[in-house]
């Protein structure tokens, strides 16, 4: 069943999250931009990183960090802490935070409270932080459930605790051509352990399963009796990574058998990006086999955010539908456990609703019930008419992609596009209507299911990368120094936040017969381009594949069995360290060369289009990258139409050119002389980044 995160609170920008649970049984242009997000939501930006990527940008000035460190208070077991430390970038001259309703302040250490319920941050301490106390025992999933639905989704007991990681709100100020990323770090004060989305108190041990490059963590609680062996569980998990082709692989899924003696409201909670509890009774030799539906979940990227209602049923459905059809793909139980399971949809109440319309559900199951079977019946279909060549998975993987809310609309679109006009047809007849499919056969099943794919490859093309449609390189990572070296996988890249990057595929049909081979960029987990292309037997095609990053930040990027890692960086990972200006002087309306001399401002790569200010206005030179420790120029053309003497700047370097011969007052920007920054950056802003200044 599917919940949602906090949502976001009044006056701030974006939309939560929409985590799952189960039981199967940019701102105006300007000088300062102000911006607002969410961090509860999973996006990119704000995703928890690894401790080698959390510790090698934590010098970064384009980032601002959060850590949350989660505490049990085993003498208050319906309680835990929550401190959140935030590492305020220079750029950044104010910071507003807005937490959870249900979190009560403890302590704040450069923080004030304001009227508006929010907390906003004094411009005082390194590291300002906000302790506060939320509600351990939460019932309900959020508002896709059913309010009659009771138990527990999440409880701690003294001994030990499952509880949610609490989501926050931020918004900023930065100066106009900065991007500020977001990095998070969630840690356990004790025995525990966390995904991010998820955390468990009390002593654990960790089984871990790596399968396609996604790793499978499994927590016990010591308290926690488990049905089945852990190695069982992480194999039938590993075993899903490699059938299950809805998405590209995440870096970590985490899951947690949590102890059966709670009084849980369902046997099992998606929440987050990719964390998930199951309860430690779940047996795996069913067809409601409630750890593969979860894991299904996690893939089903769409529903990360909100779902219109009339395609809420395919979450909940297609999660149960391929629970049990990998269960029977590994043994796990017979065909007639599988067909027993997904003809349910046939009976009432189940089949008296029309899926795209939940007011009309006899049953809260409806959507795992009927939605299952239409769910396959459609799969089978789909496979049919393709002879094998496409399945629901590649529906789905193309619903990842869209950035907008899925509708039915788009399901109905995305089955036209890949079996034609008459699969639109029966998703019409069995979604949007109470006309319910019949339950396949053992035979049928056979013929339709045991059609393999037409083998394709896809992987990263010989072309260049480009940005912003200039060639890009891309640098071995044995030949780089600094922790470069060591964090992610495959070439590494530096690019500008904000530009556009292409990046180019190489498709291969490896079969004897026609198939469709896809084209799929995946960054952090999350698909976000694709592109179908049908080959002939032996046939090659190459394909370009877009994405532009928005915020500062590590990326794990993929294309086929190829990975990149990518430094989104901005312009405060450059430093310019001269600024010369040829000629220095000209007649009014000629054109000035300014070159900037830069280096990297860290140990990372950088990059960044650097900002060249004048008080007549500002140019951006060339997007340019740099190598750790590497050192480039940028130039761009100036233009002054009136006589005198004008101040240019870059970063915190300044040249002056003489226009017209005519000594006189050196044309400098209001207010900031030297120092300048942008035209019409204000002074406050000027007072509260001096002395954060860093050496």
């Amino acid at each position: 069943m599917l919940v949602l995160l906090g949502t976001v609170p009044a006056g701030i920008a974006g939309a939560g999250g929409s985590p799952t649970a189960s039981d199967p049984a940019a701102g105006s242009a300007g000088a300062l931009e102000s911006t607002a997000v969410s961090t509860a939501t999973a996006e990119s930006s704000a995703a928890t990183k690894t401790d080698a990527e959390a510790a090698a940008m934590a010098e970064a000035d384009d980032i601002l960090h959060r850590t949350i460190e989660l505490r049990h208070l085993p003498d208050r077991p319906d309680v835990y802490e929550a401190e959140f430390t935030f590492d305020i970038p220079e750029p950044m001259s104010s910071l507003t935070v807005d937490l959870e309703d249900e979190a009560e302040v403890q302590s704040t250490d450069g923080f004030e409270a304001t009227d508006e319920g929010t907390y906003r941050w004094t411009g005082d301490g390194e590291a300002p932080s906000i302790r506060v106390r939320l509600p351990a025992d939460r019932t309900g999933t959020g508002a896709r459930v059913d309010s009659s639905r009771s138990g527990y989704s999440f409880v701690d007991t003294g001994e030990w605790g499952v509880v949610p990681v609490p989501g926050v709100s931020v918004s900023y100020r930065r100066e106009a051509d900065v991007s500020i990323g977001i990095e998070e770090t969630v840690t356990v004060d004790g025995p525990g352990a966390t995904g991010g989305d998820i955390a468990v108190f009390g002593p654990v041990t960790e089984y871990e399963r790596t399968e396609n490059g996604e790793t499978i963590r499994l927590v016990v609680p010591e308290a926690a009796d488990l049905h089945e062996d852990p190695d069982d569980i992480l194999e039938a998990l590993g075993d899903a990574s490699d059938r299950l082709s809805i998405a590209p692989s995440d870096e970590e899924v985490f899951v947690a058998a949590v102890p059966s003696d709670a009084d849980w409201g369902s046997r099992g909670l998606q929440y987050g990006a990719a964390d998930a509890w199951v309860r430690a009774d779940a047996p795996l030799s069913e067809a409601s086999n409630v750890w593969l539906h979860e894991y299904v979940h996690v893939h089903q990227r769409f529903a990360n955010g909100e779902v219109g209602s009339d395609a809420e049923w395919l979450v909940e459905g297609g999660a149960e539908y391929h629970a049990a059809s990998l269960a029977y793909e590994q043994g796990l139980i017979s065909f007639s456990e599988f067909r027993d399971h997904v003809e349910r949809g046939e009976r009432s109440p189940y089949a008296d609703g029309v899926l795209a319309e939940p007011e009309t559900w006899g049953h809260e199951r409806t959507d795992y019930t009927k939605g299952a079977l239409v769910y396959g019946e459609l799969d089978r279909q789909l496979r049919e008419a393709t002879d094998g060549d496409r399945r629901l998975e590649d529906i789905v993987r193309t619903l990842n992609a869209q950035d907008e809310r899925v509708t039915a609309a788009d399901v109905l679109a995305a089955l036209e596009a890949a079996g034609g006009n008459e699969l639109r047809a029966s998703a019409e007849r069995y979604a949007h209507t109470t006309s319910t499919p019949e339950m396949w056969s053992y035979y049928e099943h056979q013929a339709t299911f045991g059609q393999s794919r037409t083998a394709t490859t896809s992987g990263l093309g010989d072309e260049p990368v480009t940005v912003d449609g200039r060639e890009w390189e891309r640098w071995d990572r044995a030949a780089l120094s600094g922790p470069a070296t060591e964090i992610g996988a495959g070439d590494v890249l530096a690019v500008p936040a904000r530009e556009r990057v292409t990046v180019p595929v190489a498709l291969e049909n490896v079969d004897d017969r026609a198939g469709t081979a896809d084209a799929t960029l995946q960054v952090d987990g999350d698909v976000v381009a694709t592109e179908r292309r049908v080959l002939e037997a032996g046939e090659r095609a190459t394909a370009t594949l877009v994405w532009t990053p928005a915020k500062p930040g590590i990326y794990d990027v993929r294309v086929g069995g190829d990975r990149l890692t990518v430094y989104v960086r901005s312009t405060p990972s450059l430093t310019v360290t001269d600024l010369r200006v040829e000629p220095a002087g000209v007649d009014p309306g000629e054109t000035v060369t300014a070159t900037a001399s830069v280096a990297t401002a860290d140990s990372l790569p950088a990059a960044g289009r650097l900002a060249f200010r004048t008080a007549s206005g500002t140019e951006h030179g060339e997007p340019i990258a740099l190598a750790p420790g590497e050192t480039g120029s940028v130039a761009a053309e100036l233009t002054f139409d009136d006589a005198g003497d004008y101040e240019i700047s870059a970063g915190e370097r300044t040249a002056t050119v003489s226009v017209g011969g005519i000594k006189s007052t050196v044309e400098s920007m209001p207010g900031f002389g030297v120092a300048a920054a942008a035209v019409a950056l204000g002074l406050a802003v000027a007072i509260s980044t001096v002395g954060r200044r860093r050496h």
